[in-house]
């Protein structure tokens, strides 16, 4: 299991990505699944399941935008995470 946090363009995602790496946690830039991303131009940051927690305080704590963040599952797709 994993998180994807969308941003809504490739250099919202860079910030977002060298932040946290900064703050210690990893996180690979993707363009976002079709599936959570009607315009097809959006691009998201990608954390681990033990990351969410830190990820949640280092975006509230830099006031980085975000578009939505979806947990993702091997051969479930995404959904929604409701905070």
């Amino acid at each position: 299991m994993y998180y994807l946090i969308m941003c809504r363009s490739l250099t919202y995602a860079q910030r977002v990505a060298n932040t946290l790496e900064r703050s210690g946690v990893p996180a690979r830039i993707l363009r976002s699944p079709a599936e959570i991303s009607p315009k097809g131009c959006s691009y998201s940051v990608r954390v681990g399941e033990r990351q969410l927690s830190r990820t949640l305080t280092v975006l509230a704590q830099k006031k980085l935008p975000y578009l939505g963040i979806y947990v993702g599952r091997r051969g479930s797709g995404y959904q929604e995470v409701e905070l």
